[in-house]
Order: structure tokens, then sequence, then C-alpha cells
């Protein structure tokens, strides 16, 4: 099995810069945005609505909006019409036949998601890779749904997919980790600079980093400490000064190992260890908050102050791309990381 998947992959790594098809299935909020992202990579792309509702039927819209923006921004010299032609927008799974590699991009439903493996592994071919944007469910979980578990690995996108560069491939504990590193490298020509995580665990990597520190910033405003306002201004203009720039690693190397390794012999023993929802976001999901899209979250928001949020949010997303695409190159030139060399 191993051996078919290799050599297919070699020819897909070459097909990709020839336009190889790839599936979406899942056309929400983030499904939207990975066909986008994969349209101004010059990738043509099978975008499957798999329910008849409101946020799968006006996906086209968004994907155009988006397109729209991502060349008045600069990010894609190709003219958003053009880059549109490359999408064929479908409910049908039939469509999906030639495609090399398709992507599940639906709810975090164990049910939903199984139901829908099976209907693509129906009419594509035994080679087609398949991946999963989950971001929750373990992929090792989710390959024993396949007739083919081989085949599987996670793909794990960010919000806005076509501004970041952030791509987790996951392998399973049955996906041949030669077929993820030629995806992790085929990711490249995505526009990514994406991260292979070898041995599954639940949460990947950027979730589990993010989620402790979401748990401390709970632990903070439940006891007093801060309030959320606090919090938020505490990560934008500390954390947020630099995550763009390097990561956690390269930062304590840039400002002093020693100070860190000193300090972590106190505060790790301090930092919350608890292992149930925050009451805060409990209450506020049990009464349908949900944040700028209905204006109750953490903060209220009119319909004016959302939609400038989200307006603000986006235009943010570009900038830092611009910025950070910058100084990518500017750290490559002073040391070049090689995966391969590192193994």
């Amino acid at each position: 099995m191993e051996r078919t998947f290799e050599q297919e992959l070699r020819k897909l790594s070459m097909e990709v810069k020839d336009n190889g098809i790839i599936g979406v299935v899942g056309l929400g909020l983030m499904g939207a945005s990975i066909v986008s992202s994969l349209l101004i990579n010059g990738q043509k792309v099978i975008a499957l609505a798999p329910i008849r509702c409101d946020l799968d039927m006006t996906a086209k819209k968004r994907i155009k909006k988006s397109l729209q923006e991502c060349n008045a921004q600069g990010i894609t010299d190709e003219h958003p019409e053009d880059l549109f032609k490359n999408m064929t927008f479908t409910s049908s799974y039939a469509d999906l036949k030639g495609c090399w590699i398709v992507m599940e991009c639906v709810s975090e439903n164990l049910k939903i998601k199984k139901d829908v493996y099976q209907k693509i592994e129906k009419v594509v071919a035994d080679n087609v890779i398949i991946t999963s944007n989950t971001s929750a469910i373990p992929i090792s979980i989710l390959q024993e749904h396949l007739g083919i578990p081989e085949r599987f690995f996670g793909m794990h996108w960010a919000e806005p997919a076509y501004t970041t560069r952030f791509l987790e491939i996951i392998c399973g504990d049955k996906s041949p980790a030669k077929i993820g590193k030629k995806l992790h490298k085929i990711a490249i020509a995505w526009g990514k600079e994406p991260t292979l995580v070898r041995k599954d665990i639940q949460g990947f990597i950027t979730n589990r980093l993010m989620y402790s520190l979401y748990r401390e910033a709970f632990y903070l405003v439940e006891n007093g400490y801060a309030t959320i306002e606090d919090v938020d201004r505490a990560c934008k203009n500390d954390a947020g000064h630099w995550l763009t720039f390097c990561g956690p690693f390269r930062y304590m190397d840039l400002t002093g190992l020693q100070a860190y390794h000193a300090v972590m012999k106190n505060l790790f023993s301090d930092l919350s260890t608890g292992t149930q929802v925050p009451k805060l976001i409990d209450d506020i999901a049990k009464k349908g908050g949900n944040g700028v899209f209905n204006g109750k979250g953490f903060y209220d928001y009119t319909t004016e102050e959302a939609k400038a949020w989200e307006e603000a949010f986006e235009k943010f997303a570009f900038d830092i791309n611009r910025l950070s695409t910058k100084y990518m190159a500017e750290t490559a030139a002073i040391s070049s990381y090689n995966m391969s060399e590192k193994e």
C-alpha cells in the first residue's frame, strides 16, 4: 500500500504545478476560505456543498469576495473572475472522481464525518488522498472510519486561509510518514509554511498551545486577577508583538534562555491545570452567545460594531501577511531550515 501511495504522490507533486484537481467538501466559513486560498495559488478546485443550507449556498459569493480582496490587496495579480473559473461548485460527490486529493471541512461531528468519508470513497480511486480539517478529533480515530485508512491525513488550516501561511499536516497511526512529508512539500506550493505533526495527538500543535493560553486567560479573569479587557491587552501587546516574527523557542533564544529557565522553576507549579470548561464561556455559550455573529460574546456588539470589527480583522490579516512575508524572506537568508537534513 505504501509503495503505491509513494508512486502516486511522486506523480502528483509534479501535477500540482499543472493545476491537479483538489476537492473540498463543506463550504462553511473555513471551507470557503480554503477554496479561496487554493484558487489564488493556482489550483483547480471542486467545491462541494454536502448540505443545502444557507451557509453553503452563499459560499460562491463569499469566495468571490475573498478573491476580489486578495487581488485588491496584492496577494494575487490574477483577475478574480479568472481565478473563479477554476472552481466547480457542486453538491454531487460524483464530481470528485477526478481529484487527486479531497479535503473534508464539515462540522466537528463524528457521525457526519463518517458519512462524508463513505460517500467520498465510493467515487474516488483507491490512491486518492483524503484529509480532514478537524481541530478536535484525533486523526487516528477518524481514519478508522475509512475503507483505506492509510490514505487519510489531517490538514488543519487557519482562518483566513488565504492570508495566513499556517497549515498543519498530521499523520495518524496508519498514515505513512513518507506521504506526510510529500504532502508537506506540496503544501509549500500552496503558499504555506507548513508544519508536520509526525505523531498524532489531540489538538495537534497549535491548538494545544493556544488552549493552554485560553485556559490561563479564563483562570486570571474568573479568579479576579484581571479583567477580560486587561488580558486581551496583555496578549496583544506582548506575545502579539513578536509571535508573527518567530515562535517561542526562537524568542527565548533571542531574549535570553537563562531567564526563562529560572522563571519556570517557580511559575510552572502555579499555572492553571483545570480540566473543566470555564464557567465564563460556558454561561455565554448556553445562552446562545456567538461573538460578532450574533452580538453576544465576551463583549457585546451592535450590528455596526460587529461589522467594523470583522472588517478591521480582515484588513489586519492582509497587513500582517505582507509584514510576515517580508521578514520570512529576511530570516530565511540568515539560516535556512531544511527538514530532510534535520532527520
